[in-house]
């Protein structure tokens, strides 16, 4: 993927009471659903006019980011729970004005050939695994939540820590190959179209459900009126969400995939849009 910052020179109008010369400064990390929602949302922006920058970061630095005032958006908090640390952290300097996706789920997965279906199960069949869970970043609230199950289930496993895309790679080696694997997942994201996998249940609740709450710094909808309601409107169904995460996922350029996916989609993205940008062209 190719993940690129823009920007758009802004055509001002009378409809366009919060546009300025400033670009909307977007900070996203890098998973694909974060990836996904961020580029749709700047191929909108970029269509009404506005000038946009997006920025990968890990979660971590988007958090102090934004309660500082040096970015606006972002499109991708995991929340109540699996970014509970961060929010109390900044949450005080932070809004949440809306949800990119209502129905997040994260937890410890695996190939639907593996025999095991519960985390309980997991010590029995440690041999069988290396004892190893993969995982992502240490920053994301996933593998904060990966550490607790180990100390709340007792388990004689250890979380390797990667990162995304190191993640995938060791699950399509894994998957190619039928040998057991199991890894930190969650939906939406693209490896639930491209394989069969199955979540090991959690009894005891540790990865709790969460949505992708879009957050911006303190006072951005109030000097950003049009394009706050926007972000709380924009809310994506799971359908369209797969679908244009396949569509990201098939193109080497992310943006220009996010543009077309956009341009396909418009009467749905506009739909989201108040009137004042929707009449910007």
């Amino acid at each position: 993927m190719i993940n690129i910052s823009c920007s758009q020179k802004s055509n001002k109008t009378s409809s366009q009471s919060d546009q300025s010369d400033t670009s909307i400064k977007i900070a996203y990390p890098n998973w694909a659903e974060g990836i996904a929602f961020t580029h749709l949302a700047q191929a909108a922006l970029l269509d009404k006019g506005y000038k946009v920058k997006i920025t990968p970061m890990e979660p971590g630095p988007i958090y102090a980011a934004l309660a500082k005032g040096g970015y606006d958006i972002m499109m991708d908090a995991w929340l109540p729970n699996t970014h509970n640390d961060y929010w109390a952290k900044y949450g005080d300097k932070l809004e949440k004005i809306g949800e990119s996706f209502s129905d997040g789920t994260t937890g410890l997965v695996v190939p639907a050939y593996v025999e095991i279906n519960s985390i309980e199960e997991l010590n029995a069949n440690a041999d069988r695994f290396d004892g190893k869970i993969m995982g992502i970043e240490s920053g994301a609230g996933i593998h904060a939540n990966t550490e607790k199950a180990i100390e709340e289930y007792a388990l004689d496993f250890k979380q390797i820590t990667s990162s995304g895309p190191a993640m995938l790679a060791s699950l399509k080696r894994a998957y190619a190959k039928k040998e057991p694997i199991i890894i930190t997942g969650w939906k939406p994201h693209y490896m639930w179209g491209d394989y069969e996998l199955k979540y090991l249940d959690d009894p005891k609740g540790v990865y709790p459900k969460d949505v992708c709450a879009i957050i911006t710094r303190k006072d951005f909808k109030k000097d950003n009126p049009v394009v706050g309601e926007f972000l709380t409107n924009f809310n994506m169904k799971e359908p369209d969400l797969i679908d244009l995460l396949a569509k990201i996922k098939e193109s080497d350029d992310t943006e220009i995939a996010a543009k077309k996916w956009y341009n396909n989609h418009k009467e749905l993205v506009e739909s989201w849009m108040p009137e004042k940008m929707k009449a910007n062209k």
